[in-house]
């Protein structure tokens, strides 16, 4: 029996990278999960097959989360195929790399819509579900660019720095009901976020990183299912790094 044996998981851009990591871990220990995707399905049925051919339950569900009704819906929808909701994990993200002086408004809006706008829509819809539940437990994927910044990422830091703070707002809000809310923040992980970064970029991320490698997604996933379990459960309001000695604070 593992760790979270029975819990309902849903995971916010499952289909792919950390998120993808994230769903198997769970399911791996014992979670039924919901793996939602914007537009690769084929990618989050990979994840659900994967899942069902070790024994697990899943099932994806599409959506976007920077809308506030597929935001909804993709709550509702994963209430009824669970039967309810005890995990929320916040991981939909994406980015628009620029130089601030070349960011037009929309590369600005289209992180902040998902990255910051999208994690407000889905927690709040998830709220009374998660209320529910005996021990919920939220779980938001920030980076340590929201900690650190890094040029050409104006619009990805401040939005993964907003989720900090959202974190540990709404860890307050819920403390009392038996939720916590912890942040992650990963540091350079080997997805396809960094497949346009150039050689030369890749070099200077790695002069940062006193391990001197880049993280796998399934050096990410077990601290993520560690949080959603019980011995979580005395925890919240805690931003953790995952970043091999990036940021030492």
């Amino acid at each position: 029996m593992g760790n979270l044996e029975g819990k309902a998981a849903l995971v916010t851009g499952g289909s792919r990278g950390i998120g993808r990591a994230i769903c198997l871990e769970l399911a791996r220990q014992g979670a039924r999960v919901v793996v939602n995707y914007h537009s690769n399905a084929e990618a989050a049925a990979e994840v659900v097959a994967r899942i069902k051919e070790a024994g697990g339950e899943a099932v994806a569900i599409g959506g976007d989360v920077a809308n506030a009704d597929a935001a909804a819906a993709l709550v509702k929808g994963a209430v009824e195929a669970l039967g309810g909701l005890d995990i929320l994990v916040n991981n939909a993200g994406i980015t628009r790399d620029r130089l601030l002086m070349r960011m037009s408004e929309s590369d600005w809006d289209d992180v902040h819509n998902t990255n910051l706008k999208g994690t407000f829509l889905v927690t709040k819809a998830a709220m009374r579900p998660l209320l529910r539940s005996s021990a919920g437990r939220i779980i938001v994927i920030t980076s340590v660019i929201g900690v650190m910044g890094n040029a050409g990422q104006a619009n990805y830091a401040a939005a993964k720095a907003g989720l900090i703070g959202f974190t540990r707002a709404v860890a307050r809000e819920v403390a009392s009901r038996a939720i916590t809310v912890n942040a992650v923040a990963p540091g350079f992980i080997e997805t396809d976020i960094i497949a346009p970064m150039s050689e030369e970029a890749i070099k200077g991320a790695m002069a940062q990183i006193p391990m001197e490698r880049m993280a796998k997604p399934e050096e990410v996933a077990p601290l993520v299912a560690f949080l959603a379990g019980d011995g979580g459960g005395y925890i919240t309001g805690q931003c953790i790094h995952v970043d091999g000695g990036m940021v030492m604070a």
